[in-house]
């Protein structure tokens, strides 16, 4: 039976490397975001190279459909063995000004809608123990340090720390919560910005494909819950 990785959040950088180094492997893949015209242009980069992709536009901050998406792409690709949630919203930048539902709707993204998804394809993930995993794009914004929370306020993307954060906690408490049914829950934890992105300046910034092959490494070994990229010595 083909494996498939649900890809949540599918744009430039690190989802795109993703898709392309577990289409190497062998995985069909479901690319999801709101744009239909990249997932569509994904689809085609990933087809010319020969793997198996479709493409599924959805809302991620919206659970009902996330609901209705993964039983799409279980009818469409077969059983889901892995999701990767790359989903995150840049709003609520300024938390002392900013309309409260902006915060909440940063957090729909990247803390519920992760949980609406695994609990979506939980059968299809239980029904592969050993194999299936949900693998988490975590971010340095996640880490409790006064240095973070003072470049989180001066570059005013509070609501994207404070989601990291909650995101954070999220993959640990989901790998105790799901290990016992052979399910792998880890995540790379990006220490800085990545090239080809927004974020990025020029051709500086970490390199997507490095950053992919750390998530096939973990995906593999299923060994650290949380894995900083670059290395460093606590990871």
């Amino acid at each position: 039976m083909a494996k498939t990785i649900l890809i949540c959040g599918y744009g430039p950088g690190i989802s795109s490397a993703v898709a392309r180094k577990f289409g190497a492997e062998g995985f069909q893949v479901a690319l999801v975001a709101r744009n239909a015209e990249r997932l569509a242009a994904g689809v085609q980069a990933l087809a010319d190279a020969g793997v198996t992709a479709k493409a599924f536009p959805c809302d991620l901050g919206d659970a009902a459909a996330i609901e209705r998406m993964v039983s799409e792409v279980h009818d469409a690709l077969g059983p889901i063995t892995v999701i990767h949630w790359n989903a995150y919203r840049g709003a609520a930048g300024d938390l002392t000004t900013c309309d409260p539902a902006e915060l909440r709707a940063v957090l729909d993204v990247g803390v519920v809608g992760e949980v609406a998804a695994v609990q979506a394809a939980l059968p299809d993930l239980r029904a592969q123990a050993g194999e299936a995993a949900v693998l988490v794009t975590g971010g340095g914004f996640a880490f409790y340090a006064d240095p973070v929370d003072q470049m989180i306020t001066q570059w005013r993307t509070m609501g994207l720390g404070v989601a990291k954060a909650a995101q954070h906690k999220l993959t640990g408490v989901l790998h105790h919560a799901l290990k016992g049914d052979g399910i792998f829950v880890g995540s790379i934890v990006v220490m800085g910005m990545v090239k080809g992105t927004a974020f990025a300046q020029g051709d500086s910034g970490l390199d997507p494909d490095a950053i992919a092959g750390s998530f096939w490494h973990l995906y593999q070994d299923r060994g650290d819950i949380y894995r900083n990229f670059p290395p460093t010595p606590a990871s």
